[in-house]
């Protein structure tokens, strides 16, 4: 049963990345993909089924909203960074409250 299933892993990998830069990191609060280029992306089902999104895209305005969305990822990243800290200041006082001295 197992040989049925060895090497598979390489068919999945495109969809587990792809899940994975498209989900919000609990400790930025902001998906990879947004960080990478300054917009969330699009999924195939936002285009199936007329997402919100998808239906207020104009062409006419795309280098305006592009720049703006510049602006806003350059704050977003800032954000992202001091969020980022408080997160991993938060985890290190957790896990010094629950360290244990040891005596030789």
């Amino acid at each position: 049963m197992l040989k049925k299933f060895a090497g598979r892993w390489v068919e999945e990998l495109p969809a587990v990345l792809w899940s994975l830069r498209t989900t919000p990191n609990r400790s930025t609060g902001l998906t990879p993909f947004f960080l990478t280029y300054g917009s969330e992306a699009i999924l195939p089902s936002d285009l199936d089924y007329g997402a919100p999104r998808v239906k207020a895209f104009d062409p006419e305005t795309v280098a305006e909203a592009q720049r703006d969305a510049m602006e806003m990822l350059e704050e977003a990243r800032l954000a992202t960074l001091h969020r980022s800290t408080r997160y991993q200041q938060t985890l290190r006082r957790y896990h010094e409250k629950r360290i244990r001295e040891t005596t030789l």
